[in-house]
């Protein structure tokens, strides 16, 4: 019997007033590990109309000038007008930022008999699957796509009526768990009051929507741009943002599960970020090993404590031997310890701030280290291995 299912998955443009709040947060970081490569830092910022508050911990060598590196991204991103909610010139920013707990630093810190700890206690997790290239979730790819598109075309268009605030979704229609068309496609841009909606709407159809979802479209796709009528109103002005608030959109477009934990303004010593990118590197090379088609992992940790907690693996059904066999392979071949995680995917580098918008997972970028796949012929040669000792020697039967 055939099984007929819908999945949504949803991001947002770099212009969000969230993703706003977590590039700040993370070219903060950015800054200070290019100066200190050993800086442990957790920043968080708010903004809302005109406005951006940054507050955190910060234990480094190095200075950050918070001021420039929030106005900087700001204009990054494009808001340099006013009319878009907030502007780089004359935004009020407010900073309130202090040292690295001595309780918390005491159990991260390396030292000559002690091991480097977890960050934190708590479970991340990690995924892949071959409905793409990337071994991602279709519907988060089409909606990454789409929104960097409406990003693209804002900035190399010369089409200034469109704001920096936006936002995608797509209903990806599955048969017998294949993804096999888009039954909806959602798309939300802020523009000036002077460009009309029927002129918006052509715009977007043809030069984001078509070009990126073709292949899925058909004569029942719903397609809906602007449904209000109207988004003037956007960016820090309609909508407070903060750092943190788009862990979906950052990881699988809710296919799989989340351990909670946000990734942006943290350095690596923090194992929600780093476990988080171990374990889609584990996921994706169990997938491109072809021991699964799809793979979830889940890695705990324990405040100070280098050895994971639990190391979980689940197949959904379509592992090639039992999960508990590959999450035996995931201990002999893979770091899990918070130090050899981040000098195995050498993550004490300057390379966040693009991380926090379209995603931290399914890149096509050399130092997205995670999105690697050189454990996969190891970890097939290993899965052989067991495939045989299982079936065990042929025995011949005499005449």
């Amino acid at each position: 019997m055939t099984e007929r299912y819908f999945f949504t998955s949803e991001s947002v443009t770099e212009g969000h007033p969230d993703k706003i709040c977590d590039q700040i947060s993370d070219a903060i970081l950015d800054n200070l590990l290019e100066q200190d490569p050993d800086a442990h830092a957790a920043i968080e910022a708010l903004t809302t109309t005109g406005s951006v508050h940054v507050a955190g911990e910060i234990t480094t060598s190095g200075y950050a000038d918070i001021q420039k590196i929030v106005r900087d991204t700001l204009r990054d991103i494009g808001y340099t007008d006013p009319r878009y909610g907030i502007d780089c010139e004359d935004a009020g920013v407010w900073v309130a930022v202090h040292g690295q707990s001595g309780d918390i630093a005491r159990g991260v810190k390396k030292a000559p008999k002690h091991e480097q700890g977890a960050g934190d206690q708590g479970m991340m997790f990690g995924f892949a699957c071959n409905e793409t290239p990337e071994l991602m979730p279709l519907p988060i790819m089409l909606a990454h796509r789409l929104a960097a598109k409406l990003a693209y075309v804002r900035k190399h268009r010369a089409n200034h009526a469109m704001g920096p605030d936006g936002k995608s979704q797509v209903t990806v229609e599955y048969i017998d768990g294949k993804p096999v068309r888009l039954d909806a496609v959602v798309i939300a841009q802020q523009h000036l009051s002077a460009v009309s909606e029927t002129e918006l709407r052509k715009l977007i159809l043809e030069y984001v929507v078509k070009p990126v979802c073709g292949k899925y479209l058909d004569s029942k796709t719903k397609i809906f741009i602007n449904a209000t009528g109207r988004f003037v109103i956007g960016g820090p002005e309609g909508d407070t943002g903060v750092t943190g608030r788009k862990i979906i959109v950052d990881t699988y477009g809710g296919m799989g599960r989340h351990g909670g934990g946000c990734f942006s303004g943290k350095d690596p010593s923090k194992v929600d970020r780093s476990a988080a990118y171990a374990c889609r590197y584990i996921a994706k090379n169990i997938v491109a090993a072809k021991l699964a088609d799809r793979c979830e992992v889940q890695l705990s940790y324990a405040i100070g404590i280098a050895e994971p907690m639990a190391v979980f693996v689940d197949t959904f059904g379509t592992g090639k031997i039992a999960d508990g066999e590959i999450a035996r392979l995931v201990r002999k071949h893979f770091p899990l310890k918070p130090s050899d995680i981040i000098e195995h995917l050498k993550l004490k580098r300057p390379i966040y701030k693009k991380t926090a918008a379209y995603g931290h997972f399914g890149r096509h970028d050399p130092d997205f280290t995670w999105e690697k796949t050189d454990k996969a012929e190891a970890l097939k040669k290993d899965a052989g291995r067991l495939k045989a000792i299982k079936r065990g020697p042929s025995l011949t039967c005499p005449a």
